[in-house]
């Protein structure tokens, strides 16, 4: 499979689940402009060790009774603009990807970098999210 056909699929294992994707700098200031309630930010990647696991992650931890109420992504290495824009909203975090942000009222609560998702199951990742959602929900 060519390298456009892979990145597709990673894209589509986010956007299947419920998850807006943010591929402009524009469409994510008009996502977290004014933005009310909890919010989860997947930074994708296509990192194989990390983002193989963290995509499946998500999709089990979106099961749980309590989760965010905006879910969005932006692709690390693919859409830099909207990347980079979505980093500027996490200040104070390092750059990271894969990654996950919590926010509550466009303010993040707590960020989940690649250190703490490689090597880990998706549903040890999962576990990670429900904790944080049920924390911030």
């Amino acid at each position: 499979m060519g390298g456009q056909v892979m990145i597709a699929l990673m894209r589509k294992e986010l956007t299947d689940i419920g998850i807006k994707e943010l591929r402009t700098a524009n469409e994510v200031d008009d996502a977290f402009k004014n933005m009310q309630g909890t919010a989860l930010i997947v930074v994708n990647s296509v990192c194989g060790c990390a983002a193989g696991a963290a995509r499946p992650g998500v999709a089990i931890a979106l099961k749980n009774s309590k989760s965010p109420q905006h879910l969005y992504t932006v692709f690390a290495g693919q859409d830099q603009e909207a990347t980079a824009q979505a980093r500027t909203y996490f200040s104070g975090f390092t750059p990271s990807s894969p990654s996950f942000a919590i926010l509550k009222d466009g303010s993040v609560v707590q960020m989940i970098p690649r250190e703490e998702i490689q090597g880990h199951t998706p549903e040890q990742i999962a576990e990670k999210l429900v904790s944080a959602f049920n924390s911030f929900c």
